[in-house]
């Protein structure tokens, strides 16, 4: 499996700079066009695409599934720590405790780490469990966490395919008000808007906003496994009571190879 871990300790400009190039590149084209920012601005189109959007979504998934995707959007600007260097220190630093002082030793290190699933993993090592338990256990927390913040991502992915059709529905509803207006032609400029604004809306949506995030939050959803995969696997490795160095060579293998 390819290594894919993400280290970030600040802010993604990335996911920053990609969102204004995105946006601002269609403004800008249509300003060199001769349009006006105005004339994108229009409210039925918005109220259709993102309110249908939204209430769609919502009508698909679960609420912990849809909170959880608004609680991990953070993670597309302001990613989770994540240092799988710091943690493989740790972990060897844990497997010469348990060679010195014994496995016991381990007892007060639990009540310090805030993370719930190394918290489960030592604790079911100093129960004294056997390597074999502790994987199997720690394997499915692993992939329910996985899981679950896999469907959470799938979030935004089901806005990305919503957002145009329904750009497309709002689309006909405002050539169906034109249709209606002919007779009017004062009217007909607000319903030929709405139609073409809202295919803008919901293409744009999609493409610059909904799907990147999912695909992004699938990125940081598989890095994340990877380093409680290593983890668990540090963690078998210390109840099996391998040797500090062997255990430090294991763990590297997750590492990304270095830039050549």
């Amino acid at each position: 499996m390819a290594s894919l871990f993400i280290k970030f300790k600040m802010i993604d400009f990335l996911s920053i700079l990609g969102l204004f190039m995105g946006v601002g590149a269609i403004l800008l084209g249509n300003m060199l066009e001769g349009g006006e920012f105005r004339s994108l601005l229009n409210g039925p189109a918005l109220i259709v695409v993102f309110g249908g959007t939204f209430g769609a979504t919502l009508l698909q998934f679960p609420p912990a599934v849809f909170f959880r995707s608004m609680k991990m959007l953070l993670w597309i600007f302001k990613p989770d720590d994540n240092d799988p260097e710091a943690q493989i220190k740790q972990i060897v630093r844990w497997s010469l405790d348990v060679r010195k002082d014994g496995l016991l030793r381990l007892e007060d290190e639990i009540d310090d780490i805030t993370d719930t699933f190394i918290q489960k993993g030592l604790q079911l090592l100093v129960d004294g469990n056997t390597p074999d338990a502790i994987f199997a256990m720690l394997e499915l927390e692993m992939s329910a966490i996985e899981n679950r913040d896999y469907q959470a991502a799938r979030v935004f992915e089901a806005m990305g395919g919503y957002a145009p059709t329904i750009g497309i529905l709002g689309a006909v509803m405002g050539l169906i008000h034109v249709m209606q207006n002919l007779a009017n032609p004062e009217l007909l400029g607000a319903g030929i808007a709405t139609a073409f604004v809202a295919t803008i809306y919901g293409v744009g949506s999609a493409n610059l906003i909904f799907l990147p995030i999912a695909n992004k939050l699938k990125i940081h959803v598989f890095a994340a496994a990877q380093l409680r995969d290593m983890i668990a696997t540090g963690i078998v490795a210390i109840a099996k009571g391998e040797n500090p160095k062997n255990i430090e060579l294991k763990l590297s293998g997750f590492l990304p190879p270095p830039s050549k």
